[in-house]
């Protein structure tokens, strides 16, 4: 039957996780690579991996536990760039690589976590998403596209240029910290589909393939979210039928749309100049000696 793979539990759940991670990733992702900061969503998953741990220690909720420490990290990580400009990439190195090795520790030294709820948590795995997960997976994608939909226009300003949003008296560094708060969020939200270690690349490869062929903001924030929406889908049901790991897939997965839009982009620019060429030309035409039109301003 070919729908079998929505008759398990797991799967179902497996499979709205995967809608929520495809939707929030790219749709925080496209303001840090405006920002240019496509590595951050990588740094927030080493330091979330604390937090993994220490629910692992504690007998409560990883994911909810991975939330409070990637935001208190993502607010560390923020005020190392505001501050620490001298010897700030020391300080976040120092913050990565202690957040990977403290997670590693504390599972380690709980009574209920294992190298393999370690591997689950790296690397994506699709029979541990529990009930529970979900429950919180859509309450902090809410929280995600209530942010990214909710103020793009305050959002993109600030990613755009800092200066000039502080001059039109935008609150550009509670905008930041916001920024910073919701890319940990989105982190912790696609942690046990795609793993701790891949979630940055769901943040940002959706994103750069749809710049490919996309030429405003609004079409590309639409269709980088579309993309995600669809390779984690894909990704999750070639896991459960290849019996592949599905944070891998899903990543390589969006890397070839990326490849296979970077080809169809060149033939598309050739024919929009053809396109325009031919109309400037049939206006020379038509109004002998008229000056030509400026080309279009795209915002």
């Amino acid at each position: 039957m070919m729908l079998e793979f929505l008759t398990p539990p797991f799967m179902q759940r497996a499979l709205i996780a995967a809608v929520l991670v495809g939707i929030t990733a790219p749709a925080i992702g496209i303001y840090l690579v405006q920002r240019r900061q496509a590595l951050m969503g990588d740094g927030i998953g080493h330091v979330a991996m604390t937090g993994v741990g220490l629910g692992f220690l504690l007998s409560t909720s990883p994911v909810w536990m991975a939330t409070l420490v990637a935001v208190a990290g993502s607010v560390v990580m923020e005020l190392i760039r505001w501050y620490g400009r001298t010897r700030g990439d020391i300080a976040l190195a120092m913050l990565f690589y202690g957040g990977m090795a403290g997670g590693v520790m504390l599972i380690n030294l709980s009574d209920t976590g294992s190298n393999a709820n370690l591997t689950s948590y790296l690397f994506g795995s699709l029979s541990t998403v529990s009930e529970e997960d979900i429950t919180a997976i859509v309450l902090l994608a809410a929280f995600v596209v209530l942010v990214t939909v909710g103020l793009r226009r305050q959002l993109f300003a600030v990613s755009q240029d800092e200066e000039f949003a502080r001059v039109t008296g935008l609150p550009v560094r509670a905008i930041n910290l916001l920024v910073a708060v919701t890319a940990a969020v989105t982190v912790t939200v696609a942690m046990r589909v795609v793993g701790l270690l891949l979630v940055s690349a769901l943040m940002v490869v959706p994103v750069a393939a749809a710049q490919q062929i996309a030429k405003s903001f609004k079409v590309t924030f639409v269709l980088a979210v579309a993309i995600g929406t669809a390779v984690t889908l894909a990704g999750t049901v070639t896991s459960y039928y290849q019996d592949v790991p599905p944070g891998a897939t899903i990543v390589l997965l969006a890397i070839a749309a990326f490849v296979l839009l970077t080809a169809l982009a060149a033939p598309l620019a050739r024919r929009r100049a053809r396109n325009a060429g031919s109309g400037a030309d049939r206006c020379t035409l038509e109004v002998p000696g008229a000056r030509p039109a400026p080309d279009d301003v795209r915002v």
